[in-house]
């Protein structure tokens, strides 16, 4: 996936880091479409590169933890997100954040706008 050197991205929530896919700057027929064209489209895609913790819910032994007590509990625990890295996803555009992050551009995608993934099939790798 993606290296951002020594700097580490974290994506938080239910947010999904997503690199559009640039092959749709020109038609099937080989057109280019411009930016405008390609802003009024309603449904986008791109591949994930970093997904966030998930939805957020109380931890309900975190209320219950002794003051005494040497383990630390987290007062918060996720509900994961069904979308992975390496995804391909199809989401709705308008409410995707574009975002630039070293000469690279990212949407910024809820997972609530996202319609569909595709996923590789880890068997289909290894026979390949």
């Amino acid at each position: 996936m993606e290296d951002f050197g020594r700097k580490k991205m974290i994506v938080v929530g239910d947010k999904v880091l997503v690199i559009p896919d640039s092959d749709k700057e020109r038609t099937e027929a080989g057109l280019y479409l411009p930016p405008t064209v390609k802003e009024k489209e309603k449904v986008q895609s791109g591949y994930v590169v970093k997904v966030g913790p998930g939805y957020p819910v109380p931890n309900p032994n975190y209320i219950d933890q002794e003051s005494w007590s040497t383990t630390p509990k987290d007062p918060v625990k996720y509900i994961p997100l069904q979308v992975e890295e390496g995804d391909y996803a199809i989401f709705l555009r308008d409410q995707a954040i574009e975002i630039e992050y070293e000469t690279k551009k990212y949407l910024i995608v809820p997972q609530a706008a996202i319609m569909m993934v595709i996923r590789r099939n880890p068997i289909d790798e290894l026979e390949n």
